[in-house]
């Protein structure tokens, strides 16, 4: 079925096809009518030098006043012109750089949104619109959501403006190109593709453009919802698209060939195409020395795999395979488990339950008393519940280890698709002992290689292997004994400076 589209909406459109008349009077008129009941919507109406009416029309809270008195108000109404044929006569009276002509009702409403000013002068056809934005945004700050051990404190803020302005602070190169899409049909919120030119993949840029261009939405306030939009595979639990709130790691990402996409009115910027093991790594990787860096990462994955897989192990070894346990460890753990009414299955949800409820607590509660809520709740309870003999001592310290180890993973989408996928391993484990656990597993290793982010294998270089990527991922090898490129890269991708990719 056809979407419909609403009135308001229609007329809209039909705005494009009114030219601006020289009559004010009428001008006025049919702008009132699409500006009904929008009190923040300006009309200043003054006479120039030699008595012609004239109207100016801003967004309240959206312009820099004192300049639009000062640059363009004054010396409009102390202009000196007979006879006008053109709008263009008066723009040598604007002291504005940004000022250009507009000759419909449609471009009038477009750019008055959009924070521009426009001013209408009786008797001549067409309106002057003028850039002279000021949008109250809060300072470049250090990134409240991706913590900084070593490296730039500069994070993303919710004006593009500002955001592209850091990556070419780091990326001084004419080769960096932003391309610009308005996507939402009430919000028309400006969506910005970046990319370095004879990096990236022309077929990847299309694909993402392509998507971005084919979104029909009725607004769009955040990030996520271009993330969902244009992901491949929605119902994954693995993201397919890396975001992040950091200008360097932006720009390292870009010089391994990768897409950025930014969403104004949001500090997260989105990073296509990405890899498993893109998620796995921290820019803090490459600002130490290599053998730190190895070492950490290689934490990081032994992490990951006990954040997955402990609870699930520690299940299937006390209902299945108590044969595999050390006789003194074995007979501890019976006896802290004597008066415990539940099999060990259903205590590891009880407990895992419990800890997601309170991380979420954590969060979601003003900064001041969160963390206090999130750490005295889980010793309290986990206190509480040994006492009471609900849950035994080793199964509060599996969760407790669990829980640290997913606050090891630097992507938090990545954290969250580990804690989804420990419920259904763990029920594996609980119902077939190791043998479920073995095949959850290999469940999400096929459908981790299966998985693509903008036709880039997601297991990409070990799946399908690539020795030039292993470098990258296994361990972190020395910045000088290895090229920055991306894991999908190959010089037969690579064309000359200036050609376009082709739409074939």
């Amino acid at each position: 079925m056809k979407k419909e589209i609403p009135r308001e909406l229609s007329v809209e459109k039909e705005a494009y096809q009114t030219a601006v008349s020289a009559e004010l009077s009428g001008n006025l008129q049919i702008l009132r009518t699409y500006f009904t009941d929008c009190a923040d919507v300006l009309f200043t109406q003054f006479h120039t030098h030699n008595g012609l009416n004239a109207c100016m029309l801003y967004l309240r809270g959206a312009v820099d006043v004192e300049l639009l008195d000062g640059n363009v108000l004054t010396p409009l109404k102390n202009s000196k012109v007979d006879s006008v044929s053109s709008i263009e006569t008066y723009k040598d009276y604007v002291n504005v750089s940004d000022v250009y002509e507009i000759q419909t009702i449609g471009e009038v409403l477009h750019d008055v949104l959009g924070g521009r000013s426009v001013v209408f002068i009786d008797t001549v056809q067409g309106a002057l619109t003028i850039g002279l934005m000021k949008y109250d945004t809060r300072a470049v700050e250090e990134p409240l959501a991706e913590s900084v051990v070593r490296g730039s404190r500069e994070g993303f803020i919710e004006s593009t403006t500002i955001n592209t302005s850091l990556i070419r602070k780091r990326l001084k190169t004419p080769a960096l190109k932003f391309i610009t899409f308005t996507v939402g049909t009430y919000s028309k919120t400006e969506v910005t593709m970046a990319y370095i030119h004879g990096i990236a993949k022309p077929d990847i840029i299309i694909k993402v453009s392509e998507r971005i261009e084919q979104i029909d939405i009725d607004g769009v306030l955040e990030s996520g919802y271009i993330e969902e939009l244009i992901e491949g595979n929605t119902y994954s639990p693995f993201p397919q698209i890396q975001a992040t709130e950091r200008p360097d790691v932006a720009a390292a990402s870009l010089l391994e060939g990768r897409i950025l996409i930014l969403t104004e009115n949001t500090p997260i910027v989105l990073i296509v195409p990405a890899t498993f093991w893109s998620m796995m790594q921290s820019p803090e990787d490459y600002y130490q020395r290599y053998l730190i860096g190895t070492l950490i990462r290689w934490l990081r994955y032994t992490f990951f795999l006990i954040a997955m897989l402990a609870p699930a192990v520690y299940v299937a070894v006390l209902t299945f395979h108590q044969e595999m346990v050390p006789t003194t460890l074995l007979l501890r753990v019976a006896k802290s488990r004597e008066e415990i009414p539940f099999p060990a299955l259903v205590e590891a949800l009880i407990m895992e339950i419990t800890f997601e409820a309170l991380r979420e607590a954590g969060i979601r509660l003003p900064r001041q008393v969160g963390s206090a809520v999130s750490i005295v709740g889980a010793l309290v309870i986990g206190q509480a519940a040994i006492q009471a003999g609900l849950v035994s001592a080793p199964m509060v310290m599996v969760v407790a280890i669990t829980g640290i180890s997913s606050f090891m993973m630097p992507q938090y989408s990545a954290s969250i698709a580990l804690r989804i996928l420990r419920f259904p391993i763990m029920i594996l484990s609980g119902i077939m002992g190791l043998f479920g656990l073995i095949l959850g597993l290999l469940l999400v290793i096929s459908h981790l290689c299966i998985l693509r982010s903008f036709g880039v294998p997601y297991m990409a270089p070990l799946a399908p292997i690539s020795l030039s990527g292993i470098k990258d991922v296994l361990f972190r090898a020395p910045i000088n004994k290895f090229k920055t490129r991306p894991l999908f890269y190959s010089e037969g991708n690579i064309k000359r400076q200036g050609d376009k990719p082709d739409r074939k």
